[in-house]
């Protein structure tokens, strides 16, 4: 296993964010995951990095956080906070985040205090999420267990035994083997993915429509020149990075005021420790207008009335229903994973990469050709395994992109 975890760290800091020398690298980790972080820190600087920021976070410090402080306490963001972000921005520092979620911990926290803290700390540090959005410089999400996440994952699973077979699950989701070369995997898979882009850029479609036996029909309007992406990408400053470990997913911006109909989540979402379960949401020129979920709608209502473009959408993600991580067949309790294992959607922002010459436009510029601008970018599952997606092109020929849940292509 210290093998493998070797390995893992290698190919987050050579692919991931691919830092480059003297470079400064950024880590955003759990407290749980610090063995982990010791291991990445060190194959940053073997790297070249000069210098290795590691910034920790705890669940279960933030639960009492909430539970204790005032609003008058929670609406304000801490000077020292924002001039770390600002330090990062500066610097083009590479960014690793590790994703290592305690689903339902926060589910007794008052909603208010939680969409307040999630307020005003993205109107804070708004340039930071800019920056990263848009590719400004490298940056890559990747896991890590942790006890917590895992007995949610495995709960009939011996407590001795979950943790590791959680870490079991996400290695080989990152196509990390005792006996293989992830890098060059890595490599081989973003060929792929780009692929599958470059097929979908060169149909360059007006609308996606997409039909499953849940009761999805949803019709999507795609921007104007948008690009597909997925796998790998470029920074400003040219280098090339993997911004998710892993991933299976291929991209694209939809028009701000372009869905119409109604979607049905195929997995519960994860949001602000809650899990919203059950759900759907109604689409008429682009905004939530109807919606409904079996299991903590009040968390979902708190998504979505985050700002104004939070009832729209900001990404529309493809994913074949027979790839890897859903083949696992494994609930995660986590975006990265689940969002990996199906056909996505996500509320809020977009990504300025999904549109050409997007990271050079201004905000107006940018909303002026249906970019969605908001403090959320929160994806959810919709994809199945009788999912069907119809691409119309602007000149009004229809072709079958998905068949059965999966690519035709």
């Amino acid at each position: 296993m210290n093998n493998k975890l070797r390995k893992f760290a290698k190919l987050i800091v050579n692919v991931g964010v691919n830092v480059q020398k003297d470079q400064i690298m950024v880590i955003n980790s759990p407290v749980e995951c610090k063995e982990f972080t010791r291991l990445l820190a060190e194959e940053g600087y073997l790297a070249g990095s000069k210098y290795v920021m590691v910034r920790w976070n705890d669940d279960t410090i933030n639960k009492t956080y909430f539970t204790y402080a005032d609003l008058d306490v929670i609406k304000e963001v801490p000077n020292f906070v924002i001039e770390q972000f600002k330090y990062i921005v500066d610097n083009n520092a590479a960014v690793i985040s590790i994703t290592a979620p305690s689903p339902g911990l926060l589910k007794d926290i008052d909603p208010n205090k939680l969409q307040l803290n999630a307020k005003v700390t993205n109107e804070k540090v708004q340039f930071y999420r800019k920056h990263m959005m848009s590719n400004s410089s490298q940056w890559c999400v990747v896991a890590y267990p942790t006890e917590a996440w895992a007995e949610k994952v495995f709960p009939n699973v011996d407590e001795k035994s979950r943790t590791e077979k959680l870490l079991d699950a996400i290695l080989e989701a990152s196509r990390v083997t005792e006996n293989n070369d992830p890098v060059a995997e890595w490599n081989k898979h973003m060929d792929t993915l780009a692929r599958h882009n470059k097929m979908l850029n060169d149909y360059n479609f007006k609308t996606l429509n997409f039909k499953n036996s849940l009761g999805t029909d949803l019709e999507i309007t795609l921007v104007e020149d948008h690009i597909w992406g997925g796998g790998g990408e470029h920074a400003k400053n040219g280098v090339y990075f993997a911004p998710n470990i892993p991933t299976e997913e291929t991209f694209t911006m939809p028009h701000k005021f372009g869905a119409n109909g109604k979607v049905v989540a195929t997995k519960p979402l994860n949001y602000q420790g809650k899990l919203i379960e059950d759900f759907y949401l109604v689409f008429k020129d682009g905004k939530v207008v109807e919606y409904d979920a079996k299991k903590d709608k009040d968390a979902l209502t708190n998504l979505l009335d985050l700002d104004e473009g939070s009832r729209h959408l900001g990404e529309v993600a493809l994913i074949s229903h027979d790839s890897p991580i859903s083949n696992m067949n494994i609930l995660f309790y986590n975006t990265l994973f689940d969002e990996n294992a199906s056909c996505h959607l996500a509320l809020g922002n977009a990504y300025t990469m999904n549109i050409k010459n997007g990271n050079n436009l201004s905000d107006d510029e940018l909303e002026e050709r249906g970019y969605n601008k908001s403090m959320n970018h929160v994806d959810f599952m919709f994809g199945s395994k009788d999912m069907e997606i119809v691409g119309t092109t602007h000149d009004g020929k229809k072709v079958q992109i998905f068949s059965k849940g999966n690519f035709v292509f």
